[in-house]
């Protein structure tokens, strides 16, 4: 099992998104040193939900602060990217971090981020198996052409190919986030491990695991692939000598950044969008996720391997808002989790 620590780089009622962004570079460089396996950065644009704009960008950053540690996207939005851009950025990190670097992508939302960097709802709605496509091209060949309806282009070398990375694996892992069945199945058919929402509990989990295997059996996928895909699901951790005073502190902290925080999102065409009770959201993490005493959280994480068949766990654990408390939150989790869980 391998666990890590998903960084929002979350801007809490009365912050500054310096100090979101200053906590999440600090909460990374504590995850090293607490022995954690990861760390995933999340992207977001206009809103304070997310205050980093470019998590490739935070990647590179990480990269060079740490030494051992996994350094992932959760995720990279590819419809508001040029696939070609993004590989080039994600083979570069590939090789001059030895291998540490994980590309995680996604489709996004309909947000107006779509207008403003030019890609258009077509770019989300219908464009995302053409890009994942194209992307994954760049980062297995030496060359790559296009033809497709978003993107046309002669061949053109690939500068820096990831297999020149001096590490034993050929490029950069893929991951892909998935939130429907269309999503499964498309990162069934291309044999890349999912990376799973913290809004969904351990039976819709296995579900999307089940559906993800029969997929990728279906599109001929090797066994041996199938079986040893390491699959990441996305969860809160908040760690207290008693749960009622882990609870606590997420209580009082999520609903306030939640509130302002989804809100904030601008649909690109005006659609009615339905808003998660920032109350009734924290009791739900609150409830699915690893939110207690260090026995517990040990306990809940093992459940959800055993149930789902997932290996890795990318967990918020900067929801008090606080830096200090993130910071021993880390701590405990490498110092009084990690042990029970290996």
């Amino acid at each position: 099992m391998h666990v890590g620590s998903f960084v929002l780089a979350a801007q809490f009622p009365g912050q500054g998104p310096g100090e979101a962004l200053h906590r999440a570079v600090r909460s990374a460089e504590v995850a090293e040193q607490s022995g954690l396996d990861a760390v995933w950065l999340a992207e977001h644009h206009f809103v304070p939900y997310g205050t980093c704009p470019s998590a490739v960008t935070l990647a590179a950053l990480l990269l060079g602060r740490t030494r051992r540690i996994r350094v992932g996207t959760a995720v990279s939005v590819l419809p508001t990217a040029h696939p070609v851009a993004l590989g080039e950025q994600a083979a570069l990190l590939h090789v001059t971090s030895g291998g540490r670097f994980t590309l995680g992508v996604g489709r996004g939302g309909p947000w107006v981020d779509l207008e403003v960097f030019g890609t258009g709802l077509e770019a989300y709605e219908h464009g995302f198996p053409e890009s994942l496509d194209l992307l994954l091209r760049w980062l297995g060949e030496p060359a790559v052409a296009a033809s497709g309806e978003r993107f046309s282009f002669r061949e053109v070398p690939v500068v820096p190919r990831p297999s020149e990375a001096l590490t034993d694996t050929p490029g950069p892992e893929v991951v892909l986030a998935c939130t429907s069945p269309a999503s499964v199945r498309l990162a069934a058919e291309h044999g890349l491990p999912m990376l799973l929402g913290m809004h969904v509990g351990d039976e819709e989990k296995a579900e999307m695991v089940a559906l993800w295997r029969r997929c990728a059996r279906a599109a001929g996928r090797p066994a041996e692939e199938i079986a040893g895909a390491a699959h990441v699901s996305a969860g809160v951790c908040q760690l207290a000598d008693r749960r009622t005073d882990a609870v606590e502190t997420l209580t009082k902290a999520l609903p306030g950044w939640l509130k302002q925080g989804l809100a904030a999102h601008v649909t690109v065409d005006g659609r009615a969008r339905t808003m998660r009770d920032p109350h009734a959201y924290t009791e739900l993490l609150c409830g699915l996720h690893p939110v207690g005493t260090p026995r517990l959280a040990a306990d809940r994480l093992a459940a959800t391997a055993e149930r789902t068949g997932i290996s890795r766990f990318a967990l918020l654990t900067e929801g008090s808002g606080d830096l200090a408390t993130t910071e021993e939150n880390l701590r405990r989790l490498g110092a009084e989790v990690l042990p029970q869980l290996r």
